[in-house]
């Protein structure tokens, strides 16, 4: 169990404050792994790894815990609202090429 942020084979680029910045800011802005990475100058990958290593630190500390699924039984004290966002991939409706919206080209002047 290794709860040292800067723990690891090879050191971290960002220190310890903007790692946990950099978690925040994911977090709380919910941006692309691709955009935060850019704001802090690493790869995306290595903002994936350090927002992974500050969630497990967190989690370990026994301080913090992510909900493991909602209750059971619900209650009516609590005023439920809910988002649904259909982000699903459509392909585009092309034109269809016929003779008559296709204009032929005239290869006599081709040397």
């Amino acid at each position: 169990m290794c709860t040292d942020l800067t723990a690891g084979v090879r050191p971290s680029v960002l220190s310890l404050k903007e790692q946990i910045l950099l978690a925040l800011t994911y977090w709380r802005e919910y941006r692309t792994l691709y955009h935060i990475s850019m704001d802090f100058g690493i790869h995306e990958s290595s903002a994936s790894r350090i927002i992974r290593k500050v969630e497990d630190t967190l989690i370990d500390s026994g301080k913090f815990e992510l909900p493991k699924k909602l209750p059971s039984r619900v209650d009516e004290d609590i005023n439920w609202s809910v988002v649904i966002v259909d982000a699903t991939e459509t392909p585009i409706e092309r034109p269809k090429k016929t003779k008559e919206t296709t204009t032929a080209v005239r290869k006599n002047n081709i040397p």
